[in-house]
């Protein structure tokens, strides 16, 4: 799989593997007695022939508030909506799969938000369906709007 590019709300840049960055995020808010919830999620926008996607590591710590991580990436492959909001969960899915493992053993739930509205007047909606059954098919719990804060809160503030 290839190295995302990592970094900090502040800017700062993961200088290692995401999953050694998470691992030792665990250690450490373990041992500070923090109990964690992550969400994962991705969002994108539309700018002229580009279309740019920020997927975040939104780690919550329950009562004592939260950091993520974040990473962005563009193409300039022309999309449908719907093809968009599912290549935002595919996007979400694959950080969410290639660290779930690391969750499992530090006993962290982990949820997959997807950026789609559950009102069906919204045209994200059409997606609904093909992204919950593949969420939940991967085993992960899933949110939508207007639930899903990871991709329609905290991932929307960093899309560029």
């Amino acid at each position: 799989m290839e190295q995302r590019q990592w970094r900090k709300l502040n800017g700062q840049r993961i200088q290692r593997p995401i999953e050694d960055e998470v691992r030792a995020v665990l250690v450490r808010e373990k041992e500070m007695e923090h109990e964690l919830k992550v969400c994962i999620g991705t969002d994108s926008q539309v700018k002229s022939r580009e279309t740019e996607f920020a997927t975040v590591i939104v780690f919550i710590r329950k009562g004592k508030g939260g950091f993520m991580y974040i990473h962005n990436e563009t193409t300039k492959q022309k999309m449908s909506i719907k093809q968009r909001m599912l290549t935002e969960v595919a996007m979400s899915i694959d950080v969410a799969y290639e660290l779930c493992r690391l969750f499992t053993l530090y006993n962290v739930d982990m949820e997959v938000h997807a950026d789609i509205n559950t009102n069906p007047s919204f045209k994200s909606n059409d997606a609904l369906k093909e992204a919950m059954g593949y969420i939940m098919g991967m085993g992960f719990a899933f949110k939508a709007k207007p639930q899903a804060f990871a991709s329609s809160s905290c991932a929307n503030k960093v899309v560029q």
